[in-house]
């Protein structure tokens, strides 16, 4: 007994310790977390032969896809899962139904039975959840279009594998009864029904009623009994766990508790679908893969080209650009880990051999494997042509503002200038943003600012001022720069990047320019320091001294280059005035020099632009009494 819980350790810590190493080599090299893993399993498995229960971690693992499901639908209220309507039931159920067939008719055509080729086909339809949300997630485009368009296909997929599933007693050489199936139906249906109604009605109060424990612990617990219990109770019901997880998270969108089931499920989702992908190297057959090496080499790739042409046509047929349509089609073309369920069931209901079943296991794999290159070559491909071109139409274009990018920044600045009441001609490069914009009645001309022709088109010969507030500092320099030579007259107030670029654009003879984390960082501090207890004056007259202080140094830095004054950042405590100041006594004005009269640092009715080449005078403001030290 102790020689066994001796072994189970060592297991664990060569899994522990395998998957570190190898998602960290892989994350730097670029090849991302999920490769790492598989290639882990591999060296553990087949190749040395240290760990051997493949399978066993295999289904450990795939409480790691629920859990990653439970927290999709958490962000995912039920307005917004309506929403994703057209793109689920739409290109999800078009990619199955079409895919399947194909690939059906393919291995049909290759001489396998029309019951083999219908799971074959219809098996390797089916994506990995798993490898394409985990990716999508690393890359921080979950919520991206093409992120909700893969998500959508996902989604449809796994719902497809409980029909499948159902169907293989009808695709088997002895048929079972049809009674049974109609009853494993209604049984499925009324699952489903009491997921939802005890989802919807029982759920939440059994939250509030945890939380008044005060136990974290006790929190964790129903966090963890409420995602199994989900998957439990659809998987008896015939449906997948991870559907039944996605579906508890859904109803749990608009829970108060929301942020914090996210938050205690997030450490176990992610140790448990790093174990899954070191499960699917660790399951791979190697005896299988060397005598059909050639088979697997060939159609693994092969199958991800075609599928990836299949969604490809899908996305473009479905209004999806070409970006964003390239995007979806390589991060889906790989077959998925329910194809593992589905082989492995087909082989029980001798559908075909457990060694056909062995091979596409092995094709599968491989193509899972294959993912993250196929990413990769997905981004490669789309670089050059990744901002969608639309029209440009300067109809009705001029006026005394031109607004060059309507980024975030430039949201904020039109809306500052349209309700004063001055009319703005906003130039913005990006399709996307232009239409988005339009939902909200903002008029924006498609162009790019660093175009003569563009400007001139949009009027800026008209404008009595330029606001260049594009996010990125090169195009900010090369939208100045042009401007600068061949429009020198035009007025330029500039959103700059940091202080070095704040520096440049100064130099470049701008007429007024920001970074735009100045006044919000400010705001915060300023905010944090009421919280704290200090005084509403007191706090401004503070917030007020680092802005002057700021001003002074970056004053300075213009003169005399970047590093000048460094001491003027040294942080002093500003105390509150009293009430009566001291008379400063007579030894002490004595001692005083005469001061020279520079007046104040940042003037009363200094304005708020510069002429060119003329150091900044700052924002206009009263001058604080703040005394610095």
């Amino acid at each position: 007994m102790e020689h066994g819980a001796t072994a189970i350790f060592l297991e664990v810590v060569l899994l522990l310790g395998g998957g570190i190493v190898a998602a960290t080599l892989f994350k730097r090299i670029g090849l991302g977390t999920v490769l790492g893993y598989l290639f882990a399993g591999i060296l553990l498995g087949p190749v040395f032969r240290l760990i051997g229960q493949g399978e066993e971690l295999l289904s450990i693992g795939e409480l790691g896809v629920v859990f990653l499901l439970f927290i999709i639908g958490l962000e995912l209220k039920l307005s917004r899962l309506w929403a994703l309507r057209r793109q689920i039931f739409g290109v999800g159920a078009a990619q199955v139904i079409l895919t399947g067939a194909v690939l059906a008719g393919t291995a049909y055509g290759l001489g396998v039975g029309a019951s083999a080729a219908i799971v074959i086909g219809f098996g390797l339809a089916l994506s990995s959840t798993a490898f394409g949300l985990q990716l999508l997630d690393e890359a921080g485009e979950t919520n991206t279009r093409h992120g909700q368009t893969a998500f959508s296909v996902l989604l449809f997929q796994d719902l497809a594998v409980v029909p499948l599933l159902a169907a293989l007693p009808f695709l088997a050489p002895f048929s079972g009864g049809v009674s049974i199936e109609l009853r494993q139906v209604a049984i499925s249906a009324g699952a489903f029904l009491v997921l939802v109604v005890g989802g919807r009605y029982l759920l939440n109060p059994l939250f509030r009623l945890m939380a008044s424990a005060g136990a974290r612990e006790v929190m964790l617990g129903t966090a963890l009994f409420v995602v199994l219990g989900s998957a439990m109770l659809m998987a008896a019901a015939g449906f997948s766990m991870a559907m039944g997880a996605f579906i508890a998270g859904v109803l749990l969108a608009e829970s108060t508790y929301r942020h914090e089931l996210e938050a205690n499920i997030e450490p176990f989702r992610g140790l448990l679908l790093g174990l899954f992908f070191i499960g699917v190297g660790l399951s791979l057959n190697l005896a299988v893969i060397r005598e059909h090496w050639l088979a697997i080499l060939l159609v693994a790739p092969v199958l991800m080209v075609v599928k990836a042409a299949l969604l490809y046509g899908l996305g473009r047929a479905f209004g999806e650009g070409h970006a964003r349509a390239v995007r979806v089609a390589a991060l889906l073309s790989q077959a998925g880990e329910f194809g593992f369920v589905l082989f492995s069931a087909a082989a029980a209901e001798r559908i075909f051999a457990e060694e056909t079943s062995s091979l596409l296991v092995a094709i599968v794999t491989l193509s899972m494997a294959l993912t993250p290159l196929a990413t990769y070559l997905g981004r490669r491909f789309i670089r050059a042509d990744e901002e969608e071109q639309i029209d440009e139409d300067f109809d009705g274009a001029g006026s005394d503002v031109l607004m060059i990018g309507f980024s975030r920044f430039g949201q904020i600045v039109a809306q500052v200038l349209l309700s004063s009441g001055i009319d703005v001609t906003i130039l913005d490069s990006s399709a996307d943003r232009i239409r988005t914009a339009e939902r909200f009645g903002f008029r924006i001309y498609f162009g790019s600012g660093m175009r003569k022709d563009v400007l001139e088109a949009a009027g800026i010969r008209r404008a009595k001022l330029v606001a260049v507030c594009t996010n990125k500092r090169e195009t900010t320099d090369r939208v100045v720069d042009l401007i600068r030579s061949e429009f020198p007259n035009v007025s330029l107030y500039v959103r700059s990047y940091d202080r070095a670029h704040a520096l440049s654009l100064r130099a470049r003879g701008v007429d007024y320019e920001i970074r735009e984390t100045v006044e919000s960082a400010l705001a915060f501090g300023g905010a944090t320091i009421e919280a704290l207890g200090v005084e509403d004056q007191l706090a401004a007259r503070i917030v007020a001294d680092v802005r002057q202080r700021d001003t002074a140094r970056l004053k300075l830095q213009e003169a005399e280059g970047i590093y000048a004054g460094n001491d003027m950042m040294t942080t002093h405590v500003v105390t509150p005035e009293p009430l009566v100041k001291p008379r400063p006594s007579l030894h002490a004005v004595e001692k005083m020099p005469e001061a020279e009269d520079t007046g104040p640092l940042i003037e009363d009715d200094a304005p708020l632009k510069r002429r060119r080449g003329r150091p900044f005078a700052g924002r206009r403001r009263t001058p604080d009494k703040v005394t610095s030290r």
